[in-house]
């Protein structure tokens, strides 16, 4: 198709708007698949006849699928070309929901799971790929905008999503959901998206993606396990943590050395993209975790039903609503640094009140904690986004892409872990090895506050003026 001519104000064709709001669609049903399971795991556990607790591995291999896949999606877009793997991952993503729904097993459901993250992993990097080609650098903010913040409400409405689902419909329209969305965004992509194939392809690093692949099961799995597990068990977690810890070591040594590695790791010699990766990954965990971490706590403490639970966390929600229409003028006025700093206190203090939280807490004061951590949320994600794509030339925008979308996505997932690991914990020490108490939660929230703080370190080390050529106004 011929692309339409530019909006004379923002520079940015409608073509190419259209692009960012399907893949900001994309985003939106691959984050919420991660978590709208979670409090449909009794009832599908049930209809599996298996317990709730092995019921966890659809979620763990959804998470594993995109986070082994992710470092594929630069060079398959670069050899097949942006427009037919985005089309492509969207029909893998959308029939594997297909699938998902209809399971008999937990063995087919856990193969429908790994397609689906298999088709997410290709889904949003590559379609985020094929918007920032065509994107101007002034332009930048305001694309991140759109794609990111649907994939950042989707966590929060995830598990009421699938609450209210399992008790007013039945389990398998938690992912029959995704059939028309997936028809729409196909259409959309077949008809919007330029073919984006590079004219110089790159040979195929099979032993990168081992090693990544490798690294990445060994990280998420280990640490899944010892946040599951006591005694002896603990053991063997540590050694498979360990394992990836050397197999991640190997990789980055792998890809520093190989003339062509599957994931080029050159963009983190950028100032921008580095802290974005790096910092932004530590935050974005810190945030991650309070999805998981709040309803188990307002079902415990406040002996809340989970469709209770989860709309007292659409508290965060509101506020990531609320915020959005200011964030990129508030970006424009006081610049990355100053928002990063600042936003960033705000956000970590969020969540260390939410250690203060009792069963005698007034619920108007936790919803107005969750409305602030929302704000905070909603702008944190959105600027580091932005800033990391910056000063990356487009001719590097598809190894930045794949880069940033697997510390994206191991950050969210290793969020949920680190908190159960927390948990875990605590549970442990002070001797609650049968139900997590309150305590126990107060020592999850400190410490996924803490990662938060230290993220900040290294946002104060960027320059005043960090990606200020991307808040420009004409």
């Amino acid at each position: 198709m011929t692309t339409p001519q530019p909006d004379t104000e923002s520079g940015l064709s409608l073509q190419t708007r259209l692009i960012a709001l399907v893949v900001a669609v994309t985003f939106f049903m691959e984050n919420l698949d991660a978590t709208v399971i979670a409090t449909a795991l009794p009832t599908m556990a049930a209809a599996f006849g298996v317990t709730p607790v092995d019921m966890n591995i659809g979620i763990t291999a959804y998470i594993l699928a995109v986070a082994i896949f992710i470092p594929l999606s630069s060079w398959v877009a670069d050899r097949f070309g942006a427009r037919r793997v985005f089309a492509g991952a969207i029909i893998a993503f959308t029939l594997a929901s297909l699938l998902c729904g209809l399971s008999q097993s937990l063995e087919m459901f856990v193969f429908a799971r790994v397609l689906q993250g298999i088709g997410g992993a290709l889904m949003v990097p590559v379609g985020r790929l094929a918007v920032l080609r065509n994107t101007d650098k002034k332009d930048l903010v305001s694309m991140i905008a759109i794609i990111t913040w649907p994939g950042l409400v989707a966590p929060i409405l995830g598990p009421l999503a699938g609450g209210l689902i399992v008790t007013h419909a039945s389990w398998p329209w938690i992912f029959y959901v995704n059939l028309p969305l997936g028809a729409l965004a196909l259409i959309a992509a077949l008809w919007l998206v330029p073919e984006g194939r590079e004219a110089t392809i790159r040979t195929f690093d099979a032993k990168g993606f081992v090693l990544l692949a490798g690294a990445c099961v060994a990280l998420l799995g280990g640490l899944e396990w010892l946040g599951s597990q006591s005694g002896e068990s603990l053991i063997a977690g540590f050694a498979v943590v360990a394992a990836g810890v050397l197999l991640a070591a190997w990789a980055v040594r792998h890809c520093r050395r190989h003339s062509d590695p599957l994931l080029p790791l050159e963009t983190l010699s950028i100032n921008t993209f580095r802290v974005s990766v790096f910092g932004g990954s530590l935050f974005r965990l810190a945030i991650s975790a309070l999805p998981f971490l709040l309803p188990l706590l307002f079902q415990i403490a406040f002996s809340l039903s989970p469709v209770d639970a989860g709309l007292l966390v659409l508290a965060v929600f509101a506020g990531n609503l609320a915020m959005k229409p200011f964030t990129t003028a508030i970006m424009q006025r006081h610049g990355f640094r100053k928002v990063l700093l600042v936003n960033g206190v705000i956000g970590v203090a969020s969540i260390m009140a939410c250690a203060l939280f009792s069963a005698q807490t007034p619920f108007a004061v936790i919803a107005a904690v969750l409305f602030v951590g929302g704000l905070s949320r909603s702008m944190q994600f959105t600027c580091y986004n932005a800033i990391g794509f910056a000063d990356v030339a487009k001719a590097r925008m598809s190894e930045a892409s794949a880069l940033f979308s697997m510390s994206f996505q191991l950050a969210m997932g290793l969020g949920v872990t680190v908190a159960a690991l927390l948990l875990r914990a605590s549970m442990t020490l002070q001797g609650h090895d049968a139900q997590a108490q309150v305590a126990d939660f107060r020592v999850a929230f400190v410490g996924v506050a803490l990662l938060g703080a230290l993220a900040l370190g290294d946002v104060y080390r960027l320059p005043m003026t960090a990606g200020e050529r991307v808040l420009k106004r004409d």
